[in-house]
């Protein structure tokens, strides 16, 4: 028997990779370089192409056309069983008739490890998600996040080069989700494995991820850092799905002069994306500040319509010039005195203008 098992990370190559169900394309044509080691998330709505896609790297789904590369190499061809991935689900999938040692040490029994070598890597894997001295139990003595957290271990016991998770945490409540992100995150430092993610939780991607694709209508839309795609969203789709914005419409004649023209106003603003003509400013609601009526610095005179306290911060609801809506967000040692019915000059740092094609 082989005590042998994979420890390095592999790399994840996507090459115009499609699938078609009939005429319905479900992804289309994505490119993408997963590195070696990466915590890679799918993020997107229902029906966005996220799981799809994963589905077409773990060979679950044969693709339309393109490939899937594994450190370079093609696996379109190679059966799921022997591509050697780790695979999480939301359902926990767990043998009830096993104990919870047995269900870990399943994919090493199946590999032909030894059975002393296996008792100590599911001691290892149990300890690594924290459950230390539970593999005598059954499944059906756990509770759904100590369930999940047994499927975590089957999952990374030998070491795959790449663990897919197919949003593992969505079937628990916000308490426990916010518990095992923070031990997704350390396991995947702690093994240093390929982790491609799949969830709709803008939050759970933001926290967990070196990077995010944010999946559109079976596209992705943008790639990149959980700060840049917040900070620097490319679309209004990704601004919209990444959190909450106030949008100021109108339109910017150069890429090189950072001025939005609204109505009669002149913005100051930042154009990364080198917008031209009818465009969008963004602007997050925490990097908004509400100043009293005549102060210089203020840009827009606004009028405060709600105000909703979460504890950690005020959110007051806006109305903008043109009658659109906003969002302006205040810590509460930094909360203005403004109330609802309230009018008030909204300002922000020319940085925090962020500027978007004007059409989605």
């Amino acid at each position: 028997m082989s005590d042998e098992l994979t420890l390095a990370p592999s790399s994840v190559g996507l090459q115009g990779l499609t699938k078609n169900y009939g005429e319905t394309p479900a992804v289309r044509d994505v490119d993408l370089d997963i590195w070696a080691g990466e915590f890679m998330t799918f993020l997107g709505p229902s029906g966005s192409g996220k799981t799809t896609t994963l589905n077409m790297i773990a060979g679950f789904v044969e693709p339309t056309n393109g490939d899937v590369l594994i450190d370079g190499q093609s696996v379109r061809a190679v059966p799921t069983h022997k591509r050697g991935m780790g695979m999480v689900f939301q359902g926990y999938a767990l043998f009830p008739h096993l104990s919870v040692g047995d269900n870990v040490g399943f994919p090493l029994k199946r590999r032909g490890i030894a059975k002393k070598k296996r008792r100590q890597l599911v001691e290892e894997a149990l300890g690594t998600v924290e459950l230390d001295g539970f593999a005598d139990r059954s499944p059906q003595e756990l509770s759904g996040g100590q369930q999940q957290r047994v499927s975590l271990a089957r999952a990374i016991v030998y070491r795959p080069p790449v663990l897919l998770m197919d949003d593992p945490l969505g079937a628990l409540d916000k308490r426990l989700r916010d518990a095992l992100q923070e031990e997704i995150r350390a396991i995947h430092r702690q093994v240093g494995t390929t982790f491609v993610y799949v969830t709709h939780d803008q939050e759970e991607a933001l926290s967990l991820s070196d990077r995010i694709a944010v999946y559109n209508h079976g596209g992705i839309e943008q790639v990149g850092t959980p700060r840049d795609l917040y900070d620097r969203p490319a679309t209004l789709f990704v601004a919209r799905f990444l959190g909450e914005s106030t949008l100021l419409c109108g339109v910017v004649d150069t890429p090189d002069l950072s001025v939005l023209r609204t109505g009669s106003r002149r913005i100051p603003v930042t154009n990364p994306n080198k917008v031209t003509g009818a465009a969008i400013a963004m602007i997050r609601p925490e990097r908004l500040r509400l100043l009293p009526l005549g102060d210089p610095t203020g840009v827009l005179e606004i009028r405060v319509q709600s105000e909703t306290y979460l504890g950690h911060v005020r959110k007051l609801g806006i109305s903008l010039p043109d009658g659109t809506a906003g969002v302006v967000s205040e810590s509460p040692g930094l909360a203005s005195t403004v109330v609802p019915g309230d009018s008030a000059l909204l300002a922000w740092d020319v940085a925090d203008a962020v500027v978007l094609p004007g059409e989605e």
